[in-house]
Formats: C-alpha cells, sequence, structure tokens
C-alpha cells in the first residue's frame, strides 16, 4: 500500500491551522479505510517563518495526531514556492506519493480521493484544476486569464486554471530534485518533467479563514519570475521593437530631407520632446529588463541555500 504524505505550506496561518489539519486527518483516515493509501500517510505542515503561533498549533497538533502530522519549521520567510519545495524534498524520502495543497482549503479536498485512483492507475503527477473563476473578482479573474494567456505567448508551458494542488509520485519528486535553480516557479517547472499526467476538475471555494498570502504585489512577482525564469521573449521583442524604431527613424529623416528641399519646414518642438520621452522611457524600460534578466543570473550563480530548515517532527 502506498504511503501518502500531503505538504501543507503555511504562514501566518493560525486562525485555519486547526480546521484544515481535522478536514486532512478526516481525508486520510477516509482514504486508509476505503484501503487506497497507507495506515502511516500523513500530512506535512511546513511552517514558513510565520510570526504568529502557527508553529505552536503544528507542534500542538503533532503531539495530539503524532503519527498523522508531521512539521517542518524553515529558519525564516523563504516564501510560498520555497517552503513548498522544501516541504515535498522533505517528503520525498517518508512517502510513495505526495499532494500539495494551501492551508486555507480553498482547494478541494474532496478530489485528493480523485487523485489517488488516477495515481493509480499510473499517473506520476495529478494536477487540481479550477473549473471556473465565477467567485473570483472581476479584476481577479481578468488578470488570472490575461496571466495564463500570456505565459502561453512567451512559450512557457502551464496547466490553465492550476495552481500549486497536485499530485505527485516519488519518482516525480525525485526528478524535480534536481531541478536546483533559486528562481522557482513550480507551476511552470512540473510540466518539464514529462512522466504521465492527469487532471482532475473542481469548484474552488472560499477561505476557511483568515486572509489572503497573496496579495496583488505577490501575484505579479510571480507572473513576472513565470515568465523571466522560462523565456527570453522579452528581450526578443525588444530587439524587435529597436529594429521597428530605427526604421521609423528612417522614415522620418526622409521626411524631414523632402520638407527641407521644398521648402516646408514646419516648427517640430512637440514632436521632438515626445520622441525624446519616448525613446528615453524605451531604453530605460529595455534597460530594466536586461537588468531583471542579469540579477536572475547573479542570485543563480552564487548558488546559496533555498531554504534553511530549523527543526523536523516525524
Amino acid at each position: 500500500m502506498d504511503r501518502l504524505a500531503i505538504v501543507v505550506p503555511c504562514y501566518n496561518e493560525e486562525e485555519v491551522l486547526k480546521i484544515a489539519s481535522k478536514a486532512l486527518r478526516e481525508t486520510l483516515e477516509d482514504l486508509v479505510q476505503k484501503g487506497k493509501i497507507a495506515e502511516d500517510s500523513f500530512i506535512l505542515f511546513v511552517n514558513d517563518g510565520s510570526k504568529d503561533r502557527t508553529w505552536e498549533l503544528i507542534e500542538e497538533e503533532h503531539r495530539e495526531h503524532p503519527v498523522q502530522v508531521c512539521g517542518v519549521k524553515l529558519a525564516g520567510n523563504v516564501g510560498h514556492q520555497f517552503a513548498l519545495t522544501a516541504g515535498l524534498l522533505t517528503a520525498k524520502d517518508m512517502s510513495d506519493v505526495t499532494i500539495s495543497i494551501d492551508a486555507d482549503l480553498q482547494d478541494d479536498v474532496a478530489v485528493i480521493e480523485e487523485m489517488i485512483d488516477k495515481f493509480h492507475a499510473g499517473n506520476d503527477i495529478v494536477y487540481g484544476v479550477r473549473r471556473e473563476r465565477k467567485t473570483d473578482t472581476f479584476f481577479k479573474r481578468t488578470t488570472a486569464q490575461a496571466f495564463y494567456k500570456l505565459m502561453a505567448l512567451m512559450g512557457v508551458k502551464t496547466v490553465y486554471n492550476h495552481a500549486d494542488f497536485r499530485l505527485m509520485s516519488r519518482r516525480a519528486v525525485e526528478q524535480f530534485s534536481q531541478y536546483r535553480e533559486t528562481n522557482l516557479f513550480l507551476r511552470g517547472m512540473m510540466p518539464l518533467i514529462g512522466y504521465e499526467t492527469d487532471c482532475v476538475y473542481y469548484d474552488r471555494k472560499e477561505r476557511a479563514a483568515g486572509t489572503s498570502k497573496y496579495p496583488l504585489k505577490k501575484m505579479l512577482a510571480l507572473a513576472f519570475d513565470g515568465i523571466s525564469s522560462f523565456s527570453v521573449k522579452p528581450i526578443s521583442m525588444i530587439l524587435g521593437m529597436g529594429f521597428l524604431i530605427i526604421v521609423c527613424s528612417i522614415l522620418a529623416a526622409v521626411y524631414a530631407l523632402i520638407s527641407f528641399f521644398t521648402g516646408h519646414v514646419v516648427p517640430g518642438w512637440t514632436s521632438l520632446i515626445l520622441s525624446i520621452w519616448f525613446l528615453g522611457g524605451l531604453q530605460l524600460l529595455a534597460i530594466g529588463l536586461v537588468g531583471q534578466y542579469i540579477g536572475k543570473i547573479y542570485i543563480e550563480v552564487k548558488h546559496r541555500p533555498r531554504y534553511n530548515i530549523e527543526k523536523i517532527l516525524k
């Protein structure tokens, strides 16, 4: 029987942790009774440097349910993607299959059974995919759709409407462990692993408690990380725009010479100023974008640890 690990990254989740633990333990017990997973399957909470009582509650849950609840305490806050990676790589040697899910319980735990069934059918990765985004605000729904379309335009492979709710077999996690880059975008990395994949579909719920840990600023940062980590098309687009501006400049020069020789010289202060502002802004944008790529290279070549595990509860 396969041993399941449910990996749950947590950052300031004291309001929802007990609720999440109870719901996930009930899910494990149901799957054990149905003979689909081993009796020693467990939940692995990863404390991502929380400033509230999250770790104390994880320790409390571990004392009360030592078999079903385990924990990893990171020495500091490293972000959702690193915390999830720490959980997956810790669970790799303790389980046969892992499922990652956020602590807010917006992802439907009821489809975990379907994920296990698809794993037993021979799939190494099973993606949890939202059916629709009716519960989202207009702004969030529009920006999310734009994000996935932009990623596809940039050549980044992702699963539409999939976040980080997924099942991975042990060999899939082992293969993922070979990807050692610092700039992590797990939604783009998983399709690179290969192996057989499938999807389960669900309706996303409201947060069980607490507030979202992904404000607009973090969502934009994640989107840029995804694009810059998997595609150089933005730099190619700048190159193309540079050629276009050169062509436009040549046409403008021809027009200026014709106007000069025909005596139809018109004062062009406005067009001149606009051109200077436009080209200056474009140059700053290009320099900034290239600088972002160079900065990522700088971070990668230092090979610093992605996270520091302070304590593990097994």
